[in-house]
């Protein structure tokens, strides 16, 4: 479903990412840690082409995030069809960035009434069916005000799946949250690998990782330093970088 080759993004003379080699596969659970600073959440942005990559190929189902190749060139796609690409990628990020006018269902269905031409009816009944997967059914006509910051998160889950994505991406959603609140997000993260839902997930939440993951990539310094099974690289961290970060977050 994602499969990265040699990716590079800089800003300026710093080297963010540095030659990222990376492949999930479709309905695989992958989770990104690492110190702030490693590259994590640009390599999220990359994904769906809110950065631009400076040198290497990103690709998500097979085809190539933001560009085109033209003989042994590449060509950046034009607005509309980036547009396109987006709209098959849910994320979700760690402010929750819902539209504060608006009311719950509302914010769950302005992007498939705008974006993909959906009815408003049919819209609004996949919503309830949305907001009620994620436990919200009863603050369908709350504002985002109203809400608590762990339910203000699962409403921006159900705004991200109402476009029926292929790809989920989480940047640390749980990390602008009170402790309490935490577990909510978590489960309903939980329910959607259960269901196969492919998901790319920066995080801190050790637990989840060892619990949900299929796969866990250590960065620092933009650089994978170490990627198995969770298994075996939170029991059994052969990089000495991430035996020091794992003993401070564990």
């Amino acid at each position: 479903m994602v499969r990265a080759e040699q990716v590079w993004k800089s800003y300026g003379s710093l080297d963010v990412l540095r030659g990222i080699d990376l492949e999930v596969e479709l309905g695989e659970v992958l989770c990104l840690l690492g110190p702030s600073g490693s590259g994590k959440s640009t390599f999220l942005r990359l994904i769906n082409h809110l950065e631009k990559l400076d040198a290497g190929r990103l690709s998500v189902d097979g085809e190539l995030v933001g560009y085109r190749q033209r003989g042994h060139k590449l060509h950046e796609l034009t607005d509309r069809e980036i547009g396109a690409q987006r709209a098959a990628i849910g994320m979700v990020f760690q402010r929750f960035n819902l539209f504060p006018h608006l009311s719950v269902v509302d914010n769950v269905t302005i992007g498939p009434v705008k974006v993909k031409g959906t009815g408003k009816a049919e819209a609004r009944e996949r919503a309830v069916a949305l907001l009620e997967r994620v436990g919200l059914k009863d603050k369908v006509a709350a504002y985002p005000s109203q809400l608590s910051g762990g339910q203000q998160q699962r409403v921006a889950i159900a705004r991200a799946l109402a476009m029926d994505p292929k790809l989920m991406l989480f940047d640390e959603p749980t990390s602008a949250l009170d402790p309490e609140l935490v577990g909510e997000v978590l489960d309903v993260m939980r329910g959607l690998a259960a269901d196969g839902m492919t998901m790319v997930v920066v995080t801190h939440e050790m637990g989840f990782a060892r619990e949900v993951a299929d796969q866990v990539v250590f960065m620092d310094g933009g650089e994978i330093l170490e990627q198995g099974a969770p298994a075996d690289v939170l029991s059994n961290p052969t990089n000495e970088r991430f035996q020091a970060f794992l003993s401070k977050v564990l």
